[in-house]
C-alpha cells in the first residue's frame, strides 16, 4: 500500500517527507514539512499513530481497520485537541459508490421479507481482521435499513440466522478484495458485488482524501469527501 500511495501522490505533484515502517520508526523523522499523514498499518498500531498526529497538529488519513472499538475515545481526544482525522474502512472510490448502492438496495429489500441477506468478503492471507472493516460497514448499512436484522455474525451463510446477518470471511493468496451481498429467496437470488483488481483504488482514494482534508478540523469519512 505504501508504494501504491507514494506513486499516486508523486504523480499529483506531492512530496513524500517520511516513510515510516518497522525499520524506520516515527521517532527517526522530523515532521516540520509534513502537511498530512496517511496511515495504513496494523490495528495494534493505529490508535498510537492517530494520537501521534493529533498531538503534532498534523491531519491524518486512516486506512487501517480493526481499531474502531476505540473510535469514541479517539473522537473525544480529537475534539479536545482540535485535530483532523479522516478514517474509512475502504478508500476505493468504487467501494464507496458500492456503499451508496448497498444502502439503497437494503432500503428496498426491507419490504420483501421472503429474501434473506448474506455477505461474503474475500481478502489476501495477510489481512489480520475478519470480517474486514469493509464487510462490517456493508453489514451495518444493511442493518440500519432492514428491520429483519439487528446484528451481524461472522460465519458461513447457512440459511436462516434469525436477526443476525451472516458474514463469511475468506482469506486467499493475492486477492486485493472482493465483497458480495446476496439476497436469496426460494424463487430467485439478487447479488451485488465489488471486485478490486489491484490496490491502486485504495491509494487513489487516500491521496484524494489527504488533499481534501487540508484546512479542516474534526472527524470525517469518505462520504464527506465524495459528498454522498
Amino acid at each position: 500500500m505504501g508504494k501504491a500511495i507514494e506513486a499516486f501522490a508523486v504523480s499529483r505533484g506531492h512530496k513524500i517527507t517520511a516513510r515510516v515502517d518497522s525499520q524506520h520508526p516515527k521517532s527517526d523523522f522530523q515532521f516540520n514539512e509534513t502537511d498530512v499523514i496517511i496511515e495504513f498499518s496494523r490495528p495494534a498500531f493505529a490508535v498510537d499513530n492517530i494520537i501521534f498526529a493529533i498531538d503534532r497538529k498534523i491531519p491524518i488519513i486512516v486506512g487501517t481497520t480493526g481499531w474502531y472499538d476505540r473510535l469514541d475515545e479517539i473522537t473525544d481526544y480529537n475534539h479536545l485537541h482540535e485535530g483532523s482525522i479522516l478514517h474509512a474502512t475502504n478508500f476505493s472510490l468504487g467501494v464507496n459508490i458500492f456503499f451508496a448502492v448497498n444502502r439503497y438496495l437494503a432500503g428496498i429489500m426491507n419490504d420483501f421479507k421472503d429474501y434473506s441477506a448474506a455477505l461474503v468478503e474475500i481478502h489476501h492471507t495477510q489481512k489480520l481482521d475478519a470480517p474486514s472493516g469493509t464487510g462490517i460497514s456493508l453489514a451495518e448499512q444493511i442493518i440500519a435499513k432492514n428491520d429483519r436484522y439487528t446484528t451481524w455474525k461472522n460465519t458461513p451463510p447457512s440459511g436462516e440466522d434469525g436477526d443476525a446477518l451472516p458474514i463469511e470471511s475468506l482469506r486467499l493468496p493475492d486477492v486485493p478484495g472482493t465483497h458480495e451481498i446476496k439476497y436469496n429467496s426460494t424463487i430467485d437470488s439478487i447479488e451485488l458485488k465489488h471486485t478490486a483488481h489491484n490496490r491502486d483504488g485504495f491509494a487513489q482514494g487516500s491521496v484524494l482524501a489527504a488533499e481534501w482534508i487540508q484546512g479542516k478540523k474534526g472527524i470525517f469519512t469518505m462520504q464527506d469527501v465524495l459528498n454522498f
